[in-house]
């Protein structure tokens, strides 16, 4: 019988090449620290969360941190819709992230990690724990980490409870800490100031599962795949309206026609980079490079073919937002509630193509004045569909051209 873990072929340039389990922790092990933190900065490896700073100076910084307390969090609070990479890894490839984690703790000089696990993950909880258990009988965690005097390191799983907004760091250390999950002001940072105050690196589950590999063959190694400003591979979940949705590690700077193509996408006219808070790609840019100096996306690929209305699927993102602000701050809790009564005004046919004009003037203003993440990018669908796909949604050319 089938069960979500049993590990299917997949092949790719580098999280899908061969590993051993453990050979990403020993080798690091035997390396200084600063020599980890040099390969780590001549991969030019950014955040596969889609934020993309870069993971060595995040570390570098905890790292030169004097507190006799810190931590490592895996942020595995994959809320995003369109994404399910992060559920690949985690449920196929555990040995990856966990020893991306064990190195990240070695290097910084942590004692403990932490996975804040999506609520809706639940059902891989046994199985991962099971997997750590493993992992402290063999040495590779607990006192003394694979002989490594004086290197002990643990790592505990918690649940989270389905909010969307607990993707964004430092609501995700608030949940862990028994608050509600609310972003917090920034500064102080989590690597200064992160769980129960002390510094703390929050990656992503893809960003972690990198490690061993670029540890392994070395941050130049890394550095052959991809863009000189977008390194490496990604993995990117696709969805919607193809011959073949799933999982597929591609080199940074692939086309979105390429990947089309991968995907049996014949037909498709319009594609979601980013997930809901991301942009909406039409056809006549179906070139644009996935890469963080172009198309960037932290793994969402819904793809839409001629039979969707474009409008629609708009009104269902921007309900998405609505329900998911945490109403912390006045730009998201006002701004998504205005640009889904516009998209309804538009569904009625009861608009000024005036007042269509000062929603996305709101929209960018969002973009500016919102805490986090959420807010800063809910926009992004509202702006970008009614731009691309303005000929359909107000069903004249000539009025459109208003907009």
């Amino acid at each position: 019988m089938n069960t979500v873990f049993e590990k299917q072929k997949r092949s790719g340039p580098i999280l899908f090449s061969e590993y051993e389990h453990g050979s990403g922790i020993e080798k690091a092990l035997k390396m200084d620290r600063n020599e980890i933190l040099n390969e780590l900065r001549d991969s030019k490896l950014k955040g596969r969360g889609g934020a993309g700073f870069p993971t060595s100076t995040k570390w570098m910084i905890v790292a030169a941190a004097n507190n006799e307390k810190k931590y490592v969090i895996c942020n595995a609070d994959e809320g995003e819709p369109g994404t399910f990479k992060d559920r690949v890894l985690l449920s196929e490839y555990p040995e990856l992230v966990f020893d991306g984690m064990v190195i990240a703790g070695y290097t910084i000089g942590a004692d403990e990690g932490i996975v804040y696990l999506r609520g809706e993950y639940s059902y891989m909880l046994s199985h991962l724990e099971s997997f750590l258990d493993k992992m402290n009988e063999s040495g590779r965690l607990g006192k003394n980490v694979m002989g490594k005097e004086g290197f002990n390191f643990d790592i505990n799983i918690r649940l989270g409870s389905g909010a969307y907004v607990c993707g964004e760091e430092t609501a995700l250390i608030e949940s862990l800490e028994g608050y509600r999950g609310e972003p917090r002001n920034r500064p102080p940072f989590p690597v200064n100031t992160g769980f129960m105050g002390n510094p703390t690196i929050v990656n992503n589950v893809e960003t972690l599962a990198l490690i061993p590999h670029i540890i392994l063959k070395g941050g130049p190694w890394f550095c052959e795949n991809g863009t000189d400003r977008s390194t490496g591979s990604k993995l990117f979940s696709v969805s919607g309206d193809c011959e073949n949705p799933g999982v597929y590690e591609l080199p940074w700077g692939t086309t979105i026609k390429e990947l089309l193509n991968i995907a049996g996408a014949e037909n498709a006219k319009a594609v979601q980079v980013g997930g809901a808070s991301g942009v909406c790609i039409g056809k006549k840019d179906f070139d644009r490079s996935l890469a963080y100096e172009d198309a960037a996306t932290g793994g969402s690929i819904m793809i839409f073919n001629e039979s969707r209305n474009m409008l629609e699927i708009l009104k269902s993102f921007m309900e998405f937002f609505v329900e998911e602000s945490c109403g912390q701050c006045t730009p998201c809790r006002i701004g998504n509630v205005k640009l889904l009564e516009g998209v309804e005004m538009i569904e009625k046919n009861v608009f000024t193509f005036e007042y269509i004009e000062k929603l996305k003037e709101l929209g960018k203003t969002m973009q500016i004045a919102s805490k986090c993440g959420l807010g800063q990018t809910s926009p992004n669908p509202f702006i970008s569909i009614l731009e691309n796909f303005k000929e359909e949604i107000f069903n004249s050319k000539a009025e459109s051209e208003h907009i």
